[in-house]
């Protein structure tokens, strides 16, 4: 086998030597006969949207035009005996309308086949599938409590789509989640918490899934996470929490990492040559660990390698068989590290090593190779097939060899056209390809136009063209001008596509070149001619770079030399973009300038000199400055003028400005004689001025300096001014903030802000503090303070007003006279109680406290406001205990009254109230009591399902903690919930306030019911406690309706019924059963279980309906019948009714009862009665014995005008045949196996075929005959 491998690549390298393969030139493709080739088709896994029509491409060309057919999952496709189907004209492109019909219906494997004289070719397996968004399963997310710490793990679990969806976590606003290495998704969709945090909490966290080809999202239902610290959680919200689903009760410390998926320490995955490697590690632990990954076997490809979701996710793109090996995750906090390590082993579906087979084209006689090169992991396996057809199964053709991946053609023949098509394949895909052999004999075409044109630039190659076609594949040969001798030498170089190349033209090389195509089939030739021009060049040579102030202009020049024959464009670019669109810029016949230049001009300026040949371009950086603005220089030449005792006038001369205008100067003074080395700020004047006139204060030994600012900021100080010293003087001003307030009960603190030394004008600063009783006739007060702020007057009365006034003195004299100021001495206590306290109760939770104002002398403050002070004594409940903790409500202001809002229904309460004032609080009023009337009572404590039966269920509750009353009772309200999480009607029950259990016997509508339990009061109900549970499913009914049965009475059809569903609205409708339309009547049922429908008509059939309807008309359930209304039913039941025809037919029973046993004694005895005596004498030809097949008997009678007629039986009155009889009771059963009721209504057979056989040859024919087989009997005579 190597040996012939080896033989068949030695056979392919030479023949790759002997024949070249002809392409065919696009001009002879419509001339040229040729197979088909595909040239487009639809992918192989090819999903389709089930809202618009299937189109399902396959074209194809080929001279003749190929034409098409489909097969469908390996069967052929009948496009004409479908009309939803359409084939393209012209093309192999189906069309399917499923407007009317399913799309699933054309799911499958379609392949499109294209042929004509010359072959045919086969598209690939296109796999029709449709699009599915399939819809969230339905289902009740519980709340999940977890501990604090823990890790946790929520499902989203999307449904499987077609292509399968992207999947994301958002909340209830559509915003997504933040993510985090703490929080993260995964790549199935789930989303992990390495460990939760009380922050997590919340209710709404929803999956979405987004499928990309419908263009739909559907969301998960919201999952509740709620994040508790359990030490704190105590038995209340444990019972709260018993319905939820909760996560590890243990507290939960610092741990080290545990990896949460994968699981185990190692796995192993497969991926795929050239596809996308995902590996993902997610720990859990506290602190949240980092996760690592390495390659244990070799390196990461770092150019392929990104670490997506806070580096849990590991990809790898562009798969090779290199990254085959061991990947290590590593997750790592400070308590430890864990590792997991992947075992990745690459596969690979076939893929071409050097390509697909290509197309050949070969003369008779020629050679040639079809090789399909390709490889795969496993290793492909290669197959052939000509024309679709296996190719061991086609025709044999001698001049063609198949070896493995590659087909050799050896001295082809006209005829040997073929379409082959390679195939190779493992598990993991396949390749399919077509590639023909098409054999021409065909004379040499030059196919470069005649006396073409070629221009090229002095010192650049020169490229001639010879295209032509031929079969055989011509030999090119160049001749220059008129010349005789062939074209050869090193300043040439033949190109196999017939091509001449000059490497390096100069002007010598211009004329006229011929080119001669030739095999053995003819010759052509043509004329080219070679222009060689100058090039273009730029004449001066740019500066690299310009530097331009901001504001003037800037010029740049491009001179440019070129050929004569050639005219050049001028184009200006910067930044490699186009000139900005401004008059600014001007571009003249060789240059470009640009004036009043600004910052943004900056830039490359590129000049593009454009031939049709050639271009030359230059660039020069463009550089905008201005001058750097720097802080100004400081002011200098201070001078002071104008002096006088409050002011001055100072002057100065500015500093440089440095390129940035002066905006202000700041003026700044030292006090020398109070502040030395302290300067502070005087005042500011616009940068426009040069002196200001500043006013000073007594006192002051002043000294000046200036700054400067402009926009870089401000400038060093000036040097210092001459020193001017200002006279001592009075003060101009009296301290400000000045307060009295009594910080004891029997004294006034008078305190006020001091002046600054700048105000104090002179030396020896003090102050002359004033004061006297706020009364008639009190005298005025006074004291000299120095070196403090405040004076303290004692022994004054409680809560008195007082004038105050502070006024400063010095040595030159004393202050404006100053402003009297109130103030108050000390408060103390109140003393006085509020008077006429009472409550007035406006409903159970709220009464109003009313009092009369405490009198402003018991006060001795400040009035604040009241308190109210109330508390619960106990409720009027014997369940409700005594409640003794006082609340206080304050009552700011002069307020006589008050609201106090949530209290207890039904309960006793005791109140005061206390006036205060900014020292505290006075006694308290009178304790007065009041009482609240009953309120709406609590909810019940407990709600609870405590047994269900298969149709019923028993509740247990306990009492409303808060009665809040005396119970009257409680009301049950209950709804059925179906599937779909909808409440049905809503019933209710009332129920005595002694009862804590009820039975509800009933329960058969649903699977599951909703209960609503509340207790009520004289006030009425409270709120409700709710609990849902389920009925026991065994053996529950489908419907509603049960034992649905009819009768036939005389004045219509009676329809009866029973019902166990809630629904009130019950009717019975019926239509007459036939294929057109139907036109159903109603009839209510009015509350009963029955209905009569009137005026059907005879020999219809009927079809009813009994229907129990809900809300908006919708019908809920119904149960159908057929009802049958047989032809003159009236006219039957009023003959079988009788008493003369009762009678008559019990006499003829008893008449052949008696002849009967008469006949079986006689039998019994072994003698012969007269008919058997006649049956063995009687030659009559129309005697017959007995039919074995029905057990009748023939025609017997003694005389013949009592001999019935052949076939018939004789009817009671003895003149109706069977088969025309309307009194036959047979006509009254519904079958052959009638039998009479205790009532005596027929409800069965009352004639039929006897076993006659059977009773004369059985076993039992031996017995005495019993009246009943005598009955049976009778049915052959009659």
């Amino acid at each position: 086998m190597e040996k012939r491998r080896m033989d068949a690549a030695l056979l392919v390298l030479i023949l790759g030597h002997l024949a070249i393969a002809l392409e065919v030139p696009l001009d002879l493709l419509e001339i040229l006969p040729q197979p088909p080739t595909i040239t487009h088709q639809s992918p192989k896994d090819y999903i389709i949207d089930p809202r618009e029509n299937i189109t399902i491409h396959c074209e194809a060309k080929g001279k003749p035009h190929p034409s098409f057919s489909w097969t469908k999952d390996g069967t052929h496709f009948r496009i004409e005996e479908d009309p939803r189907v359409t084939m393209k004209p012209h093309s192999g492109t189906l069309v399917v309308d499923i407007s009317m019909m399913r799309a699933e219906n054309y799911e499958g494997v379609f392949q499109c086949t294209a042929r004509n004289n010359h072959g045919t070719a086969v598209s690939n397996n296109i796999v029709i599938r449709q699009s599915r968004s399939p819809l969230w399963s339905k289902e009740k997310n519980r709340p999940i409590v977890v501990q604090e710490g823990v890790s946790l793990v929520l499902p989203c679990r999307p449904p499987a789509g077609l292509p399968p969806p992207i999947v994301f976590w958002m909340d209830n606003n559509f915003q997504k989640l933040p993510q985090s290495r703490r929080v993260s998704q995964s790549l199935n969709g789930d989303l992990y918490f390495s460990n939760v945090r009380r922050e997590d909490s919340r209710n709404d966290y929803i999956c979405y899934a987004r499928f990309t080809h419908t263009q739909t999202i559907q969301q998960k239902q919201p999952i509740t996470v709620r994040v508790l610290n359990l030490d704190s959680i105590n038995d209340t919200m444990a019972a709260f929490y018993n319905d939820t689903d909760l996560f590890s009760e243990a507290p939960m410390d610092e741990r080290k990492p545990t990896f949460l998926i994968p699981p185990g320490s190692s796995s192993s995955m497969r991926v795929l040559r050239g596809h996308v490697l995902e590996m993902e590690c997610i720990a859990e632990g506290l602190p949240t660990p980092e996760v690592s990954w390495s390659k244990v076997s070799g390196e990461l490809p770092s150019r392929r390698t990104s670490f997506l979701h806070f580096n849990k996710t590991l990809r790898i793109t562009k798969v090779s068989e290199s990254d085959d090996g061991v990947y290590r995750c590593t997750a790592r906090n400070q308590f430890g590290s864990v590792d997991h390590t992947i075992s990745v082993s690459v596969k690979a579906a076939p893929y071409w090593i050097s390509g697909p087979p290509k197309n050949l084209v070969l003369a008779p006689g020629e050679n040639g190779v079809l090789t399909c090169r390709a490889s795969g992991i496993p290793k492909p396996l290669i197959t052939w097939t000509m024309n679709g057809i296996p190719i061991e199964n086609s025709p044999t053709d001698e001049s063609r060899k198949v070896e493995d991946d590659v087909i050799i053609f050896t001295d082809v023949q006209t005829g040997s056209s073929a379409v082959y098509q390679c195939n190779v394949s493992n598990e993991y895909g396949y390749l399919l390809s077509n590639a023909f052999v098409n054999v021409l004999s065909e004379p040499p075409r030059v196919m470069t136009p005649s006396n073409k044109i070629y221009q090229v630039i002095k010192n650049h190659p020169a490229l001639l063209d010879c295209a032509s076609f031929g079969s055989p594949l011509p030999k090119i040969t160049w001749f220059r001008d008129l010349s005789a001798s062939t074209l050869n030498g090193d300043n040439y170089i033949f190109h196999d596509n017939g091509t001449i190349e000059i490497p390096v033209a100069q002007a010598q090389n211009s004329g006229k070149y011929m080119c001669v195509a030739t095999n053995a089939l003819g010759i052509s030739k043509n004329h080219v001619h070679l222009e060689v021009k100058e090039p273009t060049r730029i004449q001066k040579q740019r500066e690299k770079t310009k530097t331009v102030q901001k504001g003037r202009s800037v010029v740049f020049e491009c001179k440019v030399n070129h050929d004569e024959t050639l005219f050049p464009t001028m184009t200006w670019l910067k930044d490699n973009g186009e000139l900005p669109d401004e008059e600014r810029f001007v571009v003249g016949s060789d240059s470009l300038t640009i004036v009043d230049v600004t910052e943004s001009d900056a830039g490359m300026y590129t000049c593009i000199m454009n031939t049709t040949l050639d271009h030359d371009s230059a660039t020069t950086e463009l550089n905008v400055v201005e001058a750097i603005p720097e802080k100004p220089d400081p002011p200098t030449d201070l001078e002071l003028t104008d002096q006088t005792k409050r002011s001055v006038q100072l002057t100065w001369t500015p500093g440089d400005e440095h390129n940035s205008p002066i905006q202000k100067f700041l003026i700044q003074y030292e006090d020398s004689l109070h502040h030395r080395g302290h300067w502070h700020n005087l005042t500011e004047v616009p940068g426009t001025m040069t002196t200001a006139h500043l006013k000073l204060s007594p006192y002051v030994h002043y000294t000046f300096r200036v700054f400067a600012l402009n926009a870089v900021g401000y400038s060093n100080a000036s040097s210092p001014s001459k020193m001017y010293k200002t006279d001592p003087a009075a003060p101009d001003e009296n301290p400000a903030g000045v307060h009295g307030i009594g910080t004891e009960h029997d004294n006034l603190v008078i305190s006020w802000k001091p002046l600054s030394n700048l105000q104090s004008n002179g030396p020896g600063l003090h102050y002359k503090v004033s004061w006297r009783q706020k009364k008639l006739g009190a005298e005025w007060a006074t004291q000299n303070v120095s070196s403090n702020s405040k004076f303290t007057v004692s022994g004054t009365p409680t809560f008195s007003p007082y004038e105050i006034k502070v006024q400063a003195v010095n040595n030159y004299g004393a202050g404006p006279e100053p402003a009297v100021v109130l103030g108050f001495s000390g408060e103390d206590l109140p003393i006085g109680t509020p008077d006429n306290v009472k409550a007035v109760v406006i409903n159970s939770t709220l009464a109003k406290i009313l009092w009369d104002a405490v009198p402003h002398n018991s006060i001795r403050g400040h009035l604040k406001g009241y308190k109210v002070y109330y508390w619960r004594k106990h409720g009027m409940h014997k369940h409700n205990p005594d409640h003794m903790e006082k609340d206080i409500l304050s009552f700011s202001g002069n307020h006589t009254h008050g609201m106090l809002p949530g209290l207890h229904p039904f309960s006793a309460y005791l109140f005061h109230v206390r006036v205060y004032n900014g020292k505290g609080e006075g006694p308290p009023s009178p304790t007065q009591h009041f009482k609240t009337p009953e309120g709406a009572p609590g909810p019940p404590t407990s709600l609870e399902v405590a047994k269900t039966d298969l149709d019923s269920l028993t509740l247990n509750w306990s009492p409303p903690l808060e009665h809040n009353g005396h119970i009257t009772g409680y009301t049950l309200k209950y709804q059925p919930v179906n599937n779909s999480n909808e409440l049905g009607p809503e019933e209710e029950l009332a129920l005595a306030a002694n009862e804590t259990s009820v039975t509800l016997p009933i329960l058969k509508y649903s699977k599951r019911y909703k209960f609503l339990l509340s207790a009520k009061t004289s006030s009425g109900a409270g709120p409700a406690v709710s609990q849902e549970a389920a009925v026991s499913d065994e053996a529950r009914p489908m419907s509603p309706f049960t034992n649905v049965t009819y009768s036939l009475e005389e004045d219509g059809a009676l329809i009866s019924w029973d019902y166990w569903g809630p629904e009130k609205n019950i009717y019975v409708e019926y239509t007459v059963d036939s294929k057109g339309v139907e036109d159903w009547q109603k009839e209510p049922a009015n509350g009963s279980q029955n209905v009569k429908l009137k005026g059907l008509k005879v020999g219809l059939s009927y079809k009813v309906r009994v229907v129990a309807e809900g809300h908006h008309d919708q019908q809920l359930h119904y149960k159908e019948l057929f009802v049958t209304v047989p032809a003159v039913a009236s006219r039957q039941v009023d003959i079988a009714t009788q008493g003369w025809f009762i009678g008559l037919m019990c006499a003829i029973a008893l008449l052949i009862l008696i002849l009967l046993i008469i006949c079986f004694i006689q039998r019994n005895k072994g003698g012969k009665y007269p008919v058997k005596e006649k049956e063995d004498a009687h030659t009559d030809p129309e005697f017959q014995p007995m039919k074995d097949d029905d057990c009748t008997f023939v025609e017997y009678s003694d005389n013949e005008d009592h001999k019935p007629l052949k076939g018939s039986r004789t009817p009671s009155n003895g003149t109706v045949k069977r088969d025309d009889s309307d009194d036959s009771l047979v006509d009254y059963g519904e079958g052959g196996d009638g039998q009479f009721n205790e009532d005596g209504s027929f409800i069965g057979q009352y004639s039929g075929k006897s076993s006659c056989r059977d009773n004369a040859e059985g076993p039992e024919s031996s017995e005495a005959p019993s009246p009943i087989n005598a009955m049976n009997s009778l049915n052959s005579f009659v």
